[in-house]
């Protein structure tokens, strides 16, 4: 796992450029002038604290998915479609698998998110950076959902949880410097950098996808006995399949005879 949490600190550093035209707005704007060095730093890091554990939510309950798929013998199948869909994602733009339109609900949910940010947007308290990290976190990204496929392919929630806290570490440092220095990246710059993102995911596939092999090479390709997928797990899945389908075997005599 040492190097998929690594792939979610590449893609985090790599898209930081992405996450300064998303949130570099919202970076800028943190009320953090007047305070002295400590007090501003304190409320820097809650604020980009609270960021990671919501992204850290998102990578658990993903990863919730990932474990049946997991218990099913389906990790590294899964593994190597989502690393494929990450390759073709950063070589080809316009196969973009997550443009859709949202659901009335999910509009619903993002207005009253934006609204409950600039609520806190306006109070100066260490609580109020903690939680305004927080509800960023959640605001709809594609880089976010790109590394959420990274989180359910890891096949177990906490690992997702881990795997995207990683991914909000590498996305910090940018975001902290643009609210220290109160710069904004010019554009032409940021159309420059932002060519290297394609290639941060293009490697974050690629890693998927030699997960998926399985080619027993240690940290970078591990095999079945290293995806803990054991024998063991197997055979208990095995045991609750057999049990449904005896008793769907039985519900139908059951019926026969009446």
């Amino acid at each position: 796992m040492v190097t998929t949490y690594i792939s979610a600190l590449l893609l985090g550093l790599l898209g930081e450029i992405h996450c300064v035209g998303m949130c570099g707005p919202i970076a800028l704007i943190l009320p953090v002038e007047g305070d002295n060095f400590w007090r501003k730093n304190i409320k820097l890091l809650l604020y980009h604290t609270g960021r990671m554990l919501a992204y850290g939510t998102l990578g658990l309950i993903i990863g919730f998915m990932g474990k049946g798929l997991q218990l099913a013998g389906l990790q590294q199948k899964i593994s190597l479609i989502f690393g494929l869909v990450m390759v073709i994602a950063a070589f080809y733009p316009a196969a973009n698998f997550f443009r859709f339109k949202a659901p009335g609900f999910w509009t619903n949910f993002i207005g009253k998110l934006n609204a409950a940010m600039r609520k806190y947007l306006n109070q100066r308290s260490y609580h109020a950076f903690f939680v305004l990290g927080f509800l960023n976190g959640y605001l709809p990204c594609g880089l976010v959902y790109l590394a959420m496929v990274g989180a359910l392919a890891t096949g177990n929630p906490w690992e997702g949880a881990l795997y995207m806290i990683f991914f909000g570490l590498g996305t910090t440092p940018a975001l902290y410097a643009i609210t220290l220095l109160k710069t904004t990246v010019s554009a032409s710059l940021r159309n420059k950098l932002n060519k290297l993102i394609p290639i941060g995911v293009a490697i974050v596939g690629i890693l998927f996808i030699l997960r998926g092999l399985g080619l027993n090479i240690m940290y970078i390709s591990p095999g079945k006995k290293h995806l803990k997928i054991t024998e063991m797990k197997e055979k208990k899945y095995e045991k609750k399949i057999k049990k449904i389908e005896y008793l769907l075997e039985k519900e139908k005599e059951s019926q026969k005879h009446e």
